[in-house]
């Protein structure tokens, strides 16, 4: 349905995360998968959805003048933010480890930001979605991180896997954009760029 009202445009998806890949097929979309390396800093003035949006547009970057004209693409970024702070991806377990010891017994807030740029003009929208977990025991936050693979998650921690099934007591708005990408989003913007682009 949107690949065909997107059958002239070449699609390119500026991320090595199979989650937000899985969700470019899951949509039906033909796309080009296109990676290059980008230092994720932001300016520390940042606040909230101020760093997903900018981490998601920086990484559209390097990308610009090589964009052609019938090129859309897209990059994003995922941060949770607990306590007035942006939770990024664990250097190592032991960080791991002090995320998900803050983010238990707590709510926190997921928010994705979505940067679509073509060759005229650029686009960023984001997501934000309220999780809340149970009190985790230290045995439990150290089987998750020794079992599974938490250090390429911002927060260290993904919903869809025994972290999320034993831990997620409530959820308030999107469930894909915990994973990683509000799809629904995603596909509305799509879908405005098809009818205007």
């Amino acid at each position: 349905m949107l690949n065909e009202k997107l059958k002239n445009k070449h699609i390119i998806l500026a991320s090595g995360s199979p989650r937000r890949q899985q969700f470019f097929r899951n949509l039906g979309l033909d796309f080009e998968i296109r990676l290059k390396d980008i230092k994720e800093e932001y300016p520390k003035k940042l606040l909230h959805y101020e760093i997903s949006d900018y981490l998601a547009q920086l990484k559209s970057l390097p990308y610009v003048e090589e964009l052609k004209e019938n090129d859309i693409l897209v990059t994003s970024d995922t941060i949770v933010w607990h306590n007035s702070y942006a939770l990024g991806k664990p250097r190592n377990k032991d960080e791991a480890f002090a995320m998900l010891k803050s983010l238990s017994n707590a709510t926190h807030e997921v928010i994705t930001s979505i940067c679509v740029r073509t060759k005229i003009f650029q686009k960023t929208v984001n997501a934000v979605t309220k999780v809340t977990f149970k009190a985790f025991t230290d045995e439990e936050i150290w089987y998750y991180i020794n079992t599974c693979s938490p250090l390429d998650k911002a927060g260290a921690y993904g919903i869809q896997e025994w972290i999320g099934q034993i831990g997620v007591i409530g959820i308030e708005g999107s469930y894909f954009n915990v994973m990683g990408l509000p799809t629904h989003l995603l596909y509305k913007t799509l879908n405005t760029i098809a009818d205007d682009y």
